[in-house]
C-alpha cells in the first residue's frame, strides 16, 4: 500500500513517447510542475497533453511544448500563452478546444467508469456541429476539424453527446497526502487536479506534504489513494516555488503606505 516513489524522475520513468497524460492546474495554481520538469529531462516527446490550458509565464506545460514535446492538446483555454498559439496556428500542433465545463466533466466521467453523456453546452455551435480546425496548414487554411457529434433532445431540449476521457498517465499536485495515495487540495489549487487524476489509468500526485496514514481525518480527504498510483514528496522548496501570474496591489501599496 507504500505509494511512495523517492524521486520525480522515478515516478515518470515508464511514461513513453506518444503517451496520452491528463494534467492538473488551472493557470499557475495547482500545476505538477516537479513532475512536468521530470518529463522534460527525460526528453519524452509525442506527448497528447489534456489540461485545462497549456502553462503559463513559460511554465509547467509550457516548458515542454517550448521543447516541441507535445503532439496534440485537448482543453479548453490558449490565454496568454503565445508559443501555444502560435504552434497551434503553424500547424506544429493538433489542438482540440471545448467548453471548460465540458471537459471536466469529460475528465470525471471517464474516470467514473461513464463512456459518455449529453450536455447541453455547445448546441447549435460547431462544438456540434462539428469544423472546429484542430489543425492548421500554417497558411490559414484548415487541414483537420472536428467532427460533428450526435445531438439528441430530451424533453424538448437538445443536447450534445461527449465522451469521457480516459488517459495512459494522470499527473497532479496535492497540498497534502498520506503513503496510500489520499490526498487533500488547497482551496482554488484543487481545480481540475482531482478530475485529472480520476481519468489517468496510473495517476502521479506530487504532494507539498507527506503524512502518514491516518494523519488525514478520513472526511477531510477530497481525492482518495484507489484513484493514485503513485506519490512523490516535494522538499520544502519545491513546495513553497509557486509564482503569481497577475500581481495587483493598490496606488497606496505600491507606494508604501496603509489606507485604513
Amino acid at each position: 500500500m507504500d505509494k511512495v516513489v523517492a524521486t520525480a524522475l522515478g515516478a515518470v520513468a515508464d511514461v513513453p513517447d506518444g503517451a496520452t497524460l491528463a494534467v492538473g492546474g488551472f493557470g499557475l495554481s495547482g500545476v505538477p510542475n516537479v513532475l512536468i520538469e521530470a518529463l522534460h529531462e527525460r526528453g519524452v516527446r509525442g506527448l497528447g497533453i489534456v489540461s485545462n490550458n497549456c502553462g503559463a509565464m513559460d511554465s509547467g506545460l509550457a516548458t515542454l511544448l517550448a521543447a516541441g514535446r507535445v503532439a496534440r492538446v485537448t482543453g479548453s483555454y490558449i490565454g496568454g500563452n503565445k508559443e501555444f498559439a502560435r504552434q497551434y496556428l503553424a500547424g506544429e500542433l493538433e489542438v482540440e478546444m471545448i467548453p471548460q465545463g465540458t471537459l471536466a466533466e469529460r475528465l470525471r466521467a471517464g474516470g467514473a467508469g461513464i463512456p459518455a453523456f449529453y450536455t447541453p453546452a455547445g448546441v447549435g455551435t460547431q462544438v456540434a456541429e462539428g469544423g472546429l480546425p484542430w489543425r492548421y496548414d500554417g497558411r490559414g487554411g484548415v487541414t483537420l476539424a472536428s467532427p460533428p457529434k450526435e445531438v439528441r433532445e430530451f424533453d424538448g431540449v437538445p443536447y450534445v453527446l461527449e465522451h469521457g476521457i480516459r488517459t495512459d498517465f494522470a499527473l497532479v499536485r496535492a497540498a497534502k497526502g498520506d503513503r496510500h495515495g489520499n490526498l487533500v487540495f488547497n482551496k482554488s489549487s484543487r481545480n481540475f487536479n482531482p478530475l485529472a487524476a480520476m481519468a489517468g489509468r496510473v495517476t502521479i500526485a506530487e504532494v507539498e506534504e507527506l503524512v502518514e496514514p491516518g494523519g488525514i481525518d478520513p472526511d477531510a480527504v477530497h481525492l482518495p489513494g484507489i484513484f493514485v498510483q503513485r506519490v512523490v514528496a516535494l522538499t520544502r522548496e519545491q513546495a513553497d516555488a509557486k509564482m503569481i501570474e497577475k500581481r495587483t496591489v493598490s496606488a497606496s501599496a505600491a507606494d508604501g503606505t496603509v489606507n485604513h
